[in-house]
């Protein structure tokens, strides 16, 4: 099968070529760059889909970040992520393409809705203001697949997977993600001797991550046959914890034997986030990954990296 993976250099893209690579799944996969595919440009993209015949499209392209990004940059979160998504969705079509898998996030659910939250949620509430933004452009693209679905027969499906972390993630402290953040922080305080870690807020709020190589694991399951899926898929883990508990862990697995203290003043976000993925273990899809292994490889990964 061939296959174009937009957002193939990130962690998401590189995850889903090292599983495919490791589970001899049989993808022939192209992954451009940015500068060989510029997904928020509509003439490189229509140009790039031109002669080429995938089978199937995986969207994972996106400008990403923490919510420290997303407060400072809405306009870009929303205009960069619609862009992308509009564009590679609509050249799909265009090209003929079957099938495709479009990655969409927990972001799309309402703000302190019920927990744990199901496909069905979408569109029931208002976003959570600190990422509106990108929460809109990635309804939208969601949207746009489950149309192109209904009125034009293709096979276009939105997996929604949770919070993720793992190799390749963004070890950027303004525009990394949560779990980035921490084996960052939780690195420099042990190499550094400090005696304890600021956390942002009470550290009481719960979020669910999954290492990423369990999602390429559904990504490669599903895009044989995204038919077969409902519009719209969780992909989560199934088990939330505190901020709290995930420095904790890392501290743990690092060896740091420091404490931790509370800037409260700062934005603690949505009190929790948990989604229903019963769905996805229905169709034979389950994490295999914990949250220990998932941190021993993240920081393994880092320290080669960056450390």
């Amino acid at each position: 099968m061939r296959v174009l993976l937009c957002g193939g250099t990130g962690m998401v893209g590189q995850a889903v070529q090292r599983r495919n690579h490791e589970t001899r799944t049989g993808w022939t996969i192209e992954a451009p760059n940015s500068h060989e595919l510029d997904c928020a440009d509509p003439v490189s993209v229509q140009n790039w889909f031109a002669g080429r015949n995938y089978d199937l499209v995986v969207m994972a392209a996106a400008k990403v970040g923490g919510i420290k990004a997303n407060m400072e940059d809405q306009v870009g979160f929303l205009w960069k992520n619609m862009m992308i998504g509009m564009n590679v969705v609509k050249a799909a079509h265009d090209h003929n393409v079957p099938k495709l898998i479009n990655l969409g996030s927990s972001c799309m659910y309402p703000r302190d809705y019920r927990q744990p939250l199901v496909e069905e949620d979408i569109f029931a509430a208002p976003f959570e203001p600190t990422n509106e933004g990108y929460a809109i452009a990635k309804t939208a693209t969601a949207k746009l697949c489950e149309y192109m679905a209904k009125q034009n027969g293709r096979d276009y499906r939105t997996l929604i997977p949770c919070n993720l972390f793992g190799p390749a993630d963004r070890y950027d402290p303004d525009h990394g993600h949560l779990l980035a953040h921490i084996i960052m922080k939780t690195h420099a305080a042990k190499v550094q001797n400090k005696p304890s870690i600021e956390i942002w807020g009470t550290g009481e709020v719960l979020r669910e991550f999954l290492y990423v190589d369990d999602l390429a694991d559904a990504i490669l399951m599903f895009g044989r046959n995204p038919a077969a899926l409902p519009h719209y898929l969780n992909v989560g883990s199934g088990i939330d914890h505190s901020i709290n508990t995930y420095y904790a862990t890392a501290a743990s697995v690092f060896g740091y034997a420091g404490t931790f203290t509370h800037d409260t003043g700062k934005p603690n976000g949505m009190t929790r986030k948990l989604m229903d993925s019963s769905k996805a273990r229905a169709l034979g899809w389950s994490p295999k990954t914990s949250l220990e292994e998932g941190f021993s490889r993240a920081y393994a990964w880092y320290l080669e990296h960056y450390a």
